[in-house]
């Protein structure tokens, strides 16, 4: 199984990732400032449910094909890294126009379309689908086996801290909904922020990883 080590840094890492403002937050923000909590936190579950099948996914599949090959392990993880990059670079680049993402759709719609259109956000995350396929492996131990169950463990930690994290950026944008859209400003710091966030972020996976 997973060693408690290993365990505790693919947390940490998932935090870091999950905190920054990117495109689930900001859609999650984006419903919270239009719709209020309740289209919040659906969007948050519907978010979680697109991860996971994300995680199944690359648990199943992309996962041990990566695993199992160094190369196709480096060139994904570059690969991954610079994509990311390019989003803190977008994000970064974009962040004076979030006013406008987050005045539109304010008519109100379907809980069950509010959680079909979070999971499309969650399973179409390029940030996710990019930390799932060239981190997640790292932090498997081969040599313990049951690689497909440590990936799914792995994952579930992710959800769970993402669902926490996810659900205070929906409370607290809810909760705050008329401060920030009164401030351009200040929507224009969480996007650049994020988009610094996201840039550091891709330069230490491309930094780090296997040496096999």
């Amino acid at each position: 199984m997973v060693s408690a080590e290993r365990l505790l840094a693919f947390a940490a890492m998932s935090f870091l990732l999950i905190v920054i403002p990117g495109p689930s937050v900001l859609f999650v923000i984006g419903r919270a400032l239009a719709q209020g909590r309740r289209a919040a936190l659906t969007t948050v579950v519907g978010n979680t449910l697109g991860a996971y099948v994300l995680i199944v996914a690359v648990a199943l599949g992309v996962g041990s094909i990566v695993e199992r090959s160094v190369l196709v392990f480096t060139v994904l993880k570059l690969a991954g890294a610079g994509y990311l990059v390019y989003l803190g670079v977008k994000a970064w680049r974009q962040r004076r126009s979030l006013q406008a993402t987050f005045a539109a759709d304010k008519a109100p719609q379907g809980g069950l379309r509010t959680l079909w259109e979070g999971f499309a956000v969650g399973v179409a995350n390029p940030k996710t689908i990019v930390f799932f396929a060239a981190v997640l492996p790292q932090f498997v131990d081969r040599a313990q086996g049951h690689v497909v169950v440590q990936m799914l463990l792995l994952g579930l930690v992710f959800n769970i801290i993402a669902v926490a994290c996810d659900s205070l950026w929906g409370l607290a944008a809810a909760t705050g909904r008329d401060w920030f859209a009164r401030s351009p400003q200040r929507l224009s710091l969480v996007g650049g922020v994020g988009g610094l966030a996201m840039i550091g972020l891709g330069v230490t996976v491309a930094a780090t990883g296997r040496k096999d």
